[in-house]
């Protein structure tokens, strides 16, 4: 789907003042395919991307089912990079380096990874975190992998102004504090579901 050229005035985002021209953006349920990384001060292929606007992978949050209970005490007292206090959180926190993620594992054999900057290192690193939950005893599976959210960022080059643009669409946004809620507005280029915080 190519991109319709859109006038920032129109859209109530302004050409001076206003809040940083960092746009993140991030997707809902079940995105698939890949988006375009760019990394420093790469050149932008304006074939692939008219605009020469090109959204960077910040985080990728994703799930999977271990598909057995397992005991969480025993998990943080064996595992290296783990922590649970039941008062405070009803999960182990345990974390790799490579890919630098963090992992939620609940008792119900639920697990959440969450920081990896791709949708292959999400995969890799849930794959790790269910062999070492394996290599503790658990008879842990790797079932029903999904990608939750993807969220990424990006350089608009204008200044936004986040009141004007909640002014102009206000049955897709809302405005509150720091965060700015923009659901639908980039659906064109991405999933629907997605969200806006500058």
């Amino acid at each position: 789907m190519a991109a319709a050229a859109v006038d920032p005035i129109v859209l109530g985002l302004g050409t001076s003042g206003g809040a940083s021209s960092s746009v993140v953006v991030g997707t809902g349920v079940g995105r698939s395919g890949g988006v375009a990384v760019m990394e420093g001060a790469q050149t932008v292929d304006l074939i692939r991307h008219p605009s020469g606007i090109v959204p960077v992978l910040q985080n990728i949050v994703s799930t999977v089912n271990l598909d057995c209970r397992l005991d969480l005490k025993q998990i943080a007292l064996q595992a290296r990079n783990a922590e649970y206090n039941p008062k405070r959180f009803a999960a182990v926190i345990m974390r790799i380096r490579d890919p630098k993620t963090t992992a939620l594992i609940f008792a119900s054999g639920k697990m959440v990874c969450t920081g990896a900057k791709s949708e292959e290192h999400s995969k890799l690193a849930a794959r790790k975190y269910a062999r070492i939950v394996q290599k503790l005893g658990f008879p842990a599976t790797f079932k029903d992998f999904k990608i939750q959210n993807i969220v990424a960022s990006c350089d608009v080059k204008f200044p936004i102004r986040l009141e004007g643009l909640a002014y102009s669409h206000g049955a897709f946004s809302s405005l509150n504090g720091q965060h700015f809620y923009l659901p639908i507005m980039f659906s064109s280029c991405y999933a629907p579901g997605m969200y806006c915080t500058c």
